[in-house]
């Protein structure tokens, strides 16, 4: 058996970012050769990515690429643990992914896997070789762009010593100034599915409306009186899930539609990301 020495761990762990113990083990086996090492340790490394392939990535980061203000886009970042999630190189990955997406403007997430993060090198390949390292499954996930007017955005950290775990991209028919992100910052704490009421599917309302009925049927409700109820109950559940029914948060007395109407804009679209939540 060859003779491995510190030097040699160290230095084949830093051409590859695995780590000291397989480091190690596959100079070891490779009898001090790096370049079989190093090939050895590729190869595992895509052995542990398929074994890790149905394990729950529920962790990681919300990031957002801006070209200019009238276009924008908002991706999730993977891993299994907070842990990762902390770490440089997790970060630095979500970096690589971001400067990839700026210069390549991909119109979706399979655009952006593709795209190049070096000359013959996609993001798909550099999430895979930071989950080697990382030891974790690591994944892109949801993704959204917008493109025209204005967009804004919000990005929430809901532990300081995390990065953003929260966010939305809102798209507006122009800039309304402050109230842009203050908008933004609505969708993420608020947690509203539609932007209008004409949004609302139509099987959903009639969801709604079959429920409301029901229960104010079972509270033995006058039957003149049924119908005005039920609207007061459809009215209530249009203000939890429509942005512009909602109360602002900055100011209650006030509907979101209200406010953006004082200061001539509206809200065209939106994408509202929690790690790990669908």
């Amino acid at each position: 058996m060859a003779n491995v020495t510190a030097a040699d761990v160290k230095r084949l762990r830093e051409q590859t970012g695995a780590g000291i113990l397989d480091c190690k083990k596959a100079l070891e086996a490779a009898e001090g050769d790096f370049a079989g090492a190093e090939e050895a340790l590729r190869i595992k490394g895509v052995k542990d990515i398929g074994k890790r392939s149905d394990r729950t990535a529920a962790n990681g980061l919300v990031a957002e690429v801006f070209d200019g203000t009238s276009s924008g886009l908002i991706f999730e970042l993977n891993c299994e643990t907070d842990f990762v999630a902390k770490t440089e190189l997790f970060q630095q990955l979500a970096a690589g992914i971001a400067s990839a997406a700026a210069a390549a403007k991909p119109a979706d997430r399979l655009a952006l896997l593709s795209a190049e993060t070096a000359p013959g090198s996609t993001v798909q390949q550099l999430i895979d070789e930071a989950a080697v390292t990382l030891k974790e499954k690591l994944e892109l996930g949801r993704f959204a762009r917008f493109d025209g007017g204005y967009v804004a955005s919000y990005l929430h950290k809901s532990d300081p010593s995390l990065p953003p775990t929260m966010g939305a991209l809102v798209q507006f028919d122009s800039d309304g100034g402050d109230v842009t992100r203050e908008v933004a910052q609505q969708i993420v704490a608020m947690k509203p599915q539609y932007v209008r009421r004409e949004d609302v599917p139509a099987d959903i309302v009639e969801r709604e409306r079959r429920i409301a009925d029901q229960i104010t049927r079972d509270e033995g409700k006058p039957e003149k009186i049924i119908p005005k109820i039920v609207e007061g109950r459809l009215n209530r559940f249009y203000a939890d899930v429509v942005l512009t029914e909602q109360a602002f948060v900055k100011d209650p007395k006030k509907t979101v539609k209200q406010v953006l109407d004082e200061n001539g804009i509206a809200v065209r679209g939106f994408a509202r990301f929690v790690v790990g939540q669908a």
